[in-house]
């Protein structure tokens, strides 16, 4: 149960790190350390949970996972686990009779700071026999609950920020329109080569021009970390195009300039691209990973799994994601010139 503020569960916000593992009866936590603060931030896997302490190693925050949480209620309402939209409209509910201000946080669900609540949403998985696990169509809910020194801005509060640092990904209103497929130009592929009009070893002055568009937003980092931020030359991570539906990502580092190494054509807005006949984007992913997967058990080709069980054919660098459209997924892509190595 919440206690909006104070805790949830067995936790309380100012607990030691010894006394939530105590509270939790689980041994070894997986503890993450941050350069100037307390204790950081310690995933309990067996809870499905990840505590956050602040600078004087006090619990400020609760992270309770989609798959594997514990279920989590306010007043009788059910808050993990379940279809994004029916908790935000029970949430809408409680806060009405409440009369506290609900709001939309940077993934695009509920917020409440009056509760110290923030959702989120993760993809679902299904574990069939002998342990196998493939995506689900599905999004359910997860939350964020904080203490209320953090109620206000959790995902922008230290150490939250450390923890989760969102401030790279695309803020959501709440709204995940997906582009109907006449609306989509078709790409094509050449598997470690190129999308469409890109080519891998553009410059990012080259991708612009041959997108015909500017980026919406840039990402990139400077080479030192956080304690020296500012130091040394700016290095660009990635381009994202939003008129186009695209995401450039670069090859970078120490004595050279951005190079093109994968594109990512998103689910919701980006081009369609064909494999093999086979269309790859805004399609249901559980559709695609099933055809993938027969034509890897008919022996045509082999088949990857990649980071969050993305699946792709061997030889090709290319993985088909699962992009968030509201109470589901679509598909989306990346393809990947031979040397790029994808770790998300």
């Amino acid at each position: 149960m919440l206690e909006p503020l104070v805790g949830v569960g067995p936790l309380r916000f100012g607990m030691r790190p010894d006394e939530v593992t105590a509270a939790l009866g689980e041994g070894t936590p997986s503890v993450t350390h941050h350069a100037d603060t307390g204790v950081g931030s310690a995933q309990y896997t067996n809870w499905g949970v990840t505590a956050v302490y602040g600078e004087q190693s006090q619990l400020v925050a609760v992270k309770v996972d989609a798959m594997g949480g514990p279920r989590v209620t306010l007043r009788g309402v059910d808050l993990v686990a379940r279809v994004p939209s029916e908790v935000r409209s029970d949430i809408d509910c409680l806060a009405h009779q409440d009369g506290v201000c609900v709001r939309v946080n940077w993934s695009g669900d509920p917020e409440v700071p009056a509760w110290g609540v923030s959702m989120g949403a993760e993809l679902e998985f299904e574990v069939l026999p002998r342990q196998y696990v493939h995506r689900t169509d599905k999004m359910i809910s997860s939350a964020l609950f904080v203490s209320s020194d953090l109620a206000e801005n959790p995902y922008a509060s230290e150490p939250v920020v450390r923890w989760c640092d969102v401030s790279t990904e695309e803020p959501n209103p709440g709204a995940w329109p997906v582009k109907a497929e006449s609306d989509r130009p078709l790409w094509e592929w050449r598997p470690l080569e190129g999308v469409g009009p890109l080519r891998f070893g553009m410059d990012p002055d080259q991708v612009a021009a041959a997108l015909e568009d500017k980026p919406a937003a840039r990402h990139g980092r400077y080479p030192y970390g956080t304690s020296w931020e500012g130091v040394g030359e700016w290095m660009l991570h990635d381009d994202r195009f939003d008129a186009v539906g695209v995401t450039a990502h670069y090859h970078y580092g120490f004595g050279f300039p951005p190079v093109l190494g994968a594109v990512t054509v998103h689910g919701r807005t980006g081009p369609q691209v064909d494999f093999d006949g086979m269309p790859l984007i805004g399609k249901k992913v559980s559709t695609i990973d099933k055809a993938l997967i027969e034509r890897a058990d008919n022996g045509e080709m082999g088949l990857l799994v990649g980071c969050n069980f993305d699946l792709g054919p061997d030889g090709l660098n290319m993985y088909v994601r699962a992009v968030r459209a509201g109470d589901g997924v679509v598909s989306e892509a990346r393809f990947c010139q031979a040397e790029w190595e994808d770790h998300g």
